[in-house]
């Protein structure tokens, strides 16, 4: 069993075209705009292959990604920016350490559900440090709902042309465990497999905002996918470092 993304990479953003990268992207930045950052220095944090650190980067702020899986860097690094590319570094945010304080962090698409909810605290901390004061802090994770009603004890399965895969999910009192089979098509028209495992943790709204509020962020609003207010799936903080 392999661990997560180490097979998924190369195909994540592919997978995932119907979540609109595009509509996501402008949401994030229209947040920032709202928070008085126009400019400067950001952080990408459970970046995956890369596509908003590129958003962000285009945009000409000076962005660093960061993720803990090796692959998932891998292909970021080999995906085009345009004339500046991003930084990319291998880091889990329960450790994160840059150089310096940026202007501010976004961590999208479930990166916070990876983590248990013992870790919460450090890995908030870490933010909190990495941030200058009044940094703006944008994450999400999948809503309590989603995990328990849509994704626990449920399998999903797609067959494309390039590749299949199959997705088994069991529910447990704080998480739901999710074993993927891959099956990539190969150049001699093989399929090769791949299988790996992933662990989401469910975290409440409150709890999330309770400990946003002890690493020394203030939470301004949370609101679902896209800002929606009617969004039972998705749970975005918009905060800032006091």
């Amino acid at each position: 069993m392999d661990r997560a993304y180490a097979r998924l990479a190369d195909w994540f953003e592919y997978l995932n075209e119907d979540c609109d990268y595009v509509k996501w992207s402008q949401y994030l930045h229209e947040r920032l705009l709202s928070l008085g950052v126009s400019q400067g220095r950001g952080l990408d944090i459970g970046c995956g292959s890369g596509y908003f650190t590129r958003y962000f980067q285009r945009l000409g702020y000076d962005m660093t990604g960061f993720d803990v899986s090796a692959e998932m860097l891998s292909k970021a690094d080999s995906l085009n920016c345009g004339r500046a590319k991003p930084q990319y570094v291998l880091a889990d945010v329960r450790k994160l350490k840059i150089g310096g304080r940026a202007d501010f962090a976004v961590a999208v698409n479930d990166c916070f559900n990876y983590i248990p909810a013992r870790d919460i605290p450090a890995a908030l901390r870490r933010v909190a440090a990495a941030l200058k004061k009044g940094g703006a802090f944008l994450f999400d994770v999948s809503s309590e709902y989603k995990l328990r009603n849509i994704v626990g004890n449920n399998v999903f399965c797609e067959d494309r042309e390039e590749l299949s895969y199959m997705w088994f999910n069991r529910l447990f009192d704080d998480r739901v465990e999710m074993d993927v089979t891959v099956f990539v098509k190969e150049k001699d028209g093989r399929f090769s497999r791949g299988d790996e495992r992933h662990v989401q943790y469910i975290h409440s709204e409150g709890f999330l905002r309770g400990e946003l509020e002890k690493a020394g962020f203030v939470c301004l609003k949370t609101e679902g996918a896209f800002g929606s207010s009617q969004d039972k799936t998705r749970v975005n903080f918009i905060a800032k470092r006091a």
